[in-house]
């Protein structure tokens, strides 16, 4: 038997249309209000998504491990299992209110590349393990992309167990509730390399007219929580001398933040995401205000002077508007740098293929950071329409499915080993 990358011809091909109906089935469940997906972690819904999924890879032969995680590994063995598996997937939990793509294309699509192996009788000198990572949106348990942290040692499992929600139930409880706590340890499985197809969460590959997204970094980012502290009083009957308004130091901070972002734009973004006020009364001066800015860069340089300026700033407008001031670091991860090898890969699978392609830098976290620092990684992502995801009228084409999965299906086999008797 010999291997051989020139075997993995332009007409190796996933079903498009058996891809595209298990995105429809697997959206069937926990569907949204408005025509996507409420399907967070950990919840019933989650279950349900987790036992189709785990049907549908029986039904390909494939061997399913759980971890104390969560954490889903559907294993295709290779011609020589003493190799470590190429492992490829995402997530399927969504949004509160999230689209049917975001995440479970990535699994699916991995799934197809083994029901395509297996309907064309072809062996890989490597396993390949489907993976679906547990809690990776993040909205029901903080922070996102937990569980494949987890797995690459950036959070330890306690302190996973001990998150909690909004009503206080803990992650290790629920997951517990639902039936998904494996016997398997979290991380330490060894890995040859990791692929992660991807919806794009931006409006470039569509404005561009490029089918395949080759991601070569992660941005890194600052989350920056800013408290203010002024007087509450009455805005009907207090001079405007005399206020101490939280709100117009959070509003002031909130432009200085944006401007801030546009200096360094385009390959540096930021906002205020999250904010609160307090007591939030139409007729009350905000004595309190809490906001969050968000900070993203590839080049940690950057985000540190942004970080800097923005503290710097800060404390100005709080001092001239005689609030009180409290900076934190409410979280942060490093940019991520992909690995060569992989996006050579990708590259060299769309060109084959003949889709066109570009390089991208990932604005939204994904598993594959997490999975960067223990594995060879690389990114695809197909385009969606006008950018949108986190919403339930986030859409892709068929198209766009068929060709990305295509991509990953030949980047994966190829690390994996295409195998021909002869």
């Amino acid at each position: 038997m010999n291997s051989d990358a020139n075997m993995i011809g332009r007409n190796l091909r996933i079903d498009a249309d058996r891809l595209w109906n298990s995105l429809m089935e697997m959206a069937k469940i926990g569907p949204g209000v408005a025509g996507g997906n409420n399907r967070q972690a950990l919840t019933d819904d989650d279950a349900a998504a987790r036992r189709l999924f785990q049907t549908w890879c029986e039904a390909e032969g494939l061997a399913l491990q759980t971890d104390q995680m969560g954490n889903m590994f559907a294993r295709r063995d290779g011609v020589d299992n003493s190799l470590p598996p190429v492992m490829v997937g995402s997530h399927l939990d969504t949004q509160p209110t999230g689209g049917k793509y975001d995440g479970p294309l990535g699994v699916l699509a991995a799934l197809e590349i083994i029901r395509s192996l297996n309907e064309a009788g072809l062996k890989t000198r490597h396993p390949i393990e489907i993976v679906n990572w547990t809690n990776e949106e993040g909205c029901r348990f903080a922070p996102p992309m937990m569980a494949s942290g987890v797995f690459a040692g950036v959070h330890s499992l306690e302190w996973a167990y001990q998150r909690t929600d909004a009503t206080g139930a803990s992650f290790g409880d629920e997951l517990k509730r639902i039936g998904w706590v494996g016997d398997e340890p979290v991380g330490g499985r060894p890995v040859a390399a990791f692929f992660e197809l991807h919806i794009e969460q931006g409006p470039i590959l569509e404005d561009s007219n490029i089918d395949i997204g080759v991601v070569t970094h992660g941005q890194g980012l600052n989350w920056i929580r800013i408290t203010l502290t002024g007087k509450e009083a009455h805005t009907g009957s207090t001079p405007m001398a005399s206020r101490v308004n939280a709100g117009l130091g959070m509003a002031q901070i909130t432009l200085m933040a944006h401007q801030i972002a546009m200096k360094n734009a385009p390959r540096a973004v930021g906002a205020v995401g999250h904010c609160d006020i307090f007591p939030n009364s139409t007729n009350i001066i905000p004595g309190k205000a809490i906001f969050t800015v968000d900070f993203r860069s590839p080049d940690p340089e950057v985000i540190s002077a942004m970080n800097a300026e923005l503290q710097a700033g800060a404390n100005e407008i709080a001092a001239s508007l005689g609030l009180g001031i409290e900076i934190e670091l409410a979280g942060a991860f490093d940019p991520v740098a992909f690995d060569q090898a992989c996006i050579d890969r990708v590259r060299g699978a769309a060109d084959r293929l003949g889709y066109s392609r570009m390089d991208l830098v990932s604005g939204a976290g994904h598993d594959a950071f997490w999975m960067s620092k223990v594995a060879p990684t690389a990114m695809i992502m197909c385009p969606c329409v006008g950018g949108l995801s986190h919403n339930e009228a986030e859409e892709i084409s068929q198209d766009w499915a068929a060709a990305s999965a295509n991509v990953l299906f030949h980047a994966v086999v190829e690390t994996a080993g295409l195998i021909s008797d002869g």
